[in-house]
């Protein structure tokens, strides 16, 4: 019974026009660099021209605190706080693909001295993968 509701909403999700596509291997490849390559780079070296090619204009962060800050606030944060952390790594959990448009991007932040879980959201325009959100949650000092 439980196979057959979740094909029934497998179909309605597909009738409907919004179904998950497996992330081709170019978009899945771009998604775990920026995430994991170019998104820390612009935040270490401050690179803001680089932060706002990764930051859609409509982009919004909620912090660990539930605190929201927009791309621009990000932007100007960045161009006035270094960031030097030891050893950083992001593992990431999830990366869904959805009509080759939308993406969510999850997974957990780690240096030396502390961890973050953070869930990232992304749209498709023009060729190139954008950040329309993110939420980081879990920080914890190790």
């Amino acid at each position: 019974m439980r196979a057959y509701a979740i094909l029934i909403a497998i179909a309605m999700t597909h009738l409907a026009g919004w179904s998950p596509v497996w992330a081709t291997s170019g978009d899945e490849a771009t998604l775990r660099h920026l995430k994991t390559v170019l998104w820390p780079q612009a935040y270490r070296t401050q690179d803001t021209d680089l932060l706002g090619q990764i930051l859609h204009p409509t982009f919004e962060m909620i912090d660990n605190e539930g605190r929201r800050s927009d791309r621009k606030s990000e932007i100007e944060f960045v161009s006035k706080h270094a960031w030097t952390p030891s050893n950083f790594s992001y593992t990431i959990e999830r990366l869904e693909i959805y009509d080759g448009k939308f993406a969510v991007v999850d997974g957990t932040g780690a240096t030396d001295t502390y961890k973050y879980k953070s869930s990232n959201y992304l749209i498709k325009e023009n060729g190139h993968w954008r950040a329309i959100g993110s939420h980081v949650s879990g920080y914890k000092e190790k």
